[in-house]
């Protein structure tokens, strides 16, 4: 039987499910609102005016949620001079050339990239938000900032998720890396091939 070794705790695990299903329902209801040929997606949510309702709540929810989480993980996200050098052999990586590659810790730069770039865009989501929330926060601010923040809103929206597509996809790609997120648990040999210097600390007894 195989050595597992622990990467999240039930509480990381939960705090991002609860991120995972605010953000789809945000991304239906958000997709409805933006434009006619994805109304029919806001019979989900129970209509136009339920959509219209509930799509803010949900986007202070899954802030919050998310920056919980992302506190957690910011020391961890910091890119090092050996991410950079892991990035410019990108190319051995996908070839799963591995030999005489630095040792990445608990997330290589293309998930660093994946949480910087979430970080910004849900900060901008829920700013641009708050600004067009109507009837409550909009009447605050002066039309043209409203109208900024809707543009703002829309192509933050698009970038996070796409990059949510791209986080989906990657977790499919790399085979081992799903039960991380629905047991707590990867494998040994997944955490030696994939995250040899995060191994080491956890073999350490840190995490």
């Amino acid at each position: 039987m195989s050595e597992h070794v622990k990467r999240y705790t039930p509480q990381e695990r939960t705090n991002h499910w609860i991120i995972a299903i605010s953000f789809i329902l945000l991304a239906i209801s958000g997709l409805a609102l933006f434009h006619p040929a994805f109304f029919f997606l806001s019979s989900l949510l129970g209509g136009g005016t339920w959509s219209r309702i509930l799509h803010p709540f949900l986007g202070v929810v899954m802030a919050v949620a998310f920056f919980f989480f992302a506190i957690g993980m910011w020391s961890q996200n910091r890119i090092t001079a050996a991410d950079r050098e892991w990035r410019k052999r990108l190319g051995d990586v996908l070839c799963n050339k591995t030999q005489g590659l630095p040792e990445i810790g608990k997330y290589n730069i293309g998930q660093k990239y994946m949480f910087w770039t979430l970080v910004i865009s849900i900060a901008l989501l829920l700013v641009s938000g708050i600004a067009i929330w109507q009837p409550w926060f909009t009447p605050l601010f002066p039309i043209f900032l409203v109208r900024l923040a809707a543009l703002l809103h829309a192509v933050a929206g698009f970038v996070a998720i796409l990059a949510i597509i791209i986080h989906i996809y990657s977790a499919i790609w790399v085979k081992g890396s799903i039960r991380a997120m629905t047991r707590g648990t990867v494998t040994a040999a997944w955490a030696r091939h994939h995250h040899p210097a995060w191994y080491k600390d956890v073999s350490k007894g840190n995490r």
